[in-house]
């Protein structure tokens, strides 16, 4: 779609049973809700695809495919007593980032014994129905306007067309932007199988799949190659991911480069390895570590004061001090930074 328009809103003036009625979407969407026969497939038919294209056979009206009603059955029901009754439909969208406004819509005119008239318009100067551009001739009686007025009222900031196929192709021209008529008859074609009542109870998966591969455009290699070009480097991340789990290269370290800290370090613990072009200029090991005691004078039963300290030997030949109550084997956590003893582990 042509910028990112989404549909804000939807709009029926003395249509059906409407008198006057707005539905809002949220964020393109919208949820009806109701009993059946409360009319929400009506009032959706009125809408999509009708509005986006101005097709009005009666099959494409109705969901269900049924030749039953025309659209001027909607406007003068058997046994109304109006002689004739005009009445709109339209659709607005708008570019949430710009705050930009287009209405597209459709025009109707019943006359008892005589042919519906139609005719179509768009609006692209952002003005919005019911806000900034009534439908009605005067607010308090609500009588909707003629062709010719609604065409003067427009005026330059949209356009008023005679015919569906005028009004098809500017709505292609402003929303979708299909190179050709028939890729925009496909996406139509689409819409009407998606909002088919009940479409799980005939549902053929050959079908939707042969819809789905004439409507969708073909990739190009262009399109394809950023898509292919992500997939190899996944593909050779991975792999290199893989080499560096299953082996382990074997750095030589001088002790020059060895910080005082090192002392700390047992076999199997991680450390940090600091490079700079390939050199190693030092070990970092991790913060904290968990070592044995393995020489220290033995401790006493209940001395627990930690302000008075011994020496201690670690497994790793470490040298520090620990508290009185620290015994041989005992598993001892080390601040490595500052070679203090830290707790019990």
């Amino acid at each position: 779609m042509n910028g990112n328009w989404q549909i804000n809103r939807v709009g029926l003036i003395d249509f059906w049973y409407y008198d006057e009625e707005e539905f809002d979407f949220l964020d393109g969407r919208m949820l009806l809700r109701g009993a059946n026969g409360s009319g929400k497939s009506v009032t959706m038919q009125s809408f999509i695809p009708l509005l986006l294209d101005g097709n009005m056979r009666p099959e494409r009206l109705d969901p269900f495919g049924s030749r039953a009603r025309k659209m001027e059955n909607y406007l003068l029901e058997e046994g109304d007593e109006r002689e004739e009754r005009t009445g709109y439909l339209y659709m607005e969208f708008c570019r949430k980032e710009s705050g930009e406004y287009l209405t597209l819509g459709i025009g109707l005119r019943a006359r008892k014994n005589k042919k519906l008239e139609s005719w179509y318009f768009c609006i692209t100067d952002g003005r919005r129905v019911g806000r900034d551009l009534f439908l009605y001739k005067d607010l308090d009686t609500k009588i909707t306007c003629s062709r010719t007025e609604l065409k003067n009222r427009i005026g330059e900031g949209g356009r008023v067309m005679e015919t569906q196929g005028e009004y098809a192709q500017c709505v292609n021209r402003l929303l979708f932007g299909f190179e050709t008529t028939e890729e925009y008859r496909e996406l139509l074609e689409l819409l009407i199988q998606l909002r088919t009542p009940k479409l799980s109870k005939d549902f053929k998966p050959s079908v939707v799949n042969e819809i789905l591969s004439s409507s969708l455009q073909t990739l190009s290699e262009d399109d394809l190659r950023p898509m292919s070009e992500a997939i190899e480097n996944m593909d050779s991340l991975k792999t290199n991911l893989d080499t560096l789990n299953d082996s382990y290269e074997l750095i030589p370290i001088s002790k020059d480069e060895l910080d005082d800290n090192f002392k700390f370090v047992k076999e199997q613990m991680v450390c940090r390895v600091l490079s700079y072009k390939g050199k190693v200029f030092g070990v970092e090991p991790p913060n904290f570590v968990t070592l044995q005691v393995t020489k220290t004078d033995p401790g006493f039963k209940g001395d627990t004061a930690t302000n008075t300290l011994k020496p201690a030997t670690l497994e790793t030949g470490a040298e520090i001090k620990v508290p009185l109550f620290i015994d041989e084997g005992e598993m001892i956590q080390v601040d490595t930074r500052t070679g203090e003893y830290m707790s019990r582990a």
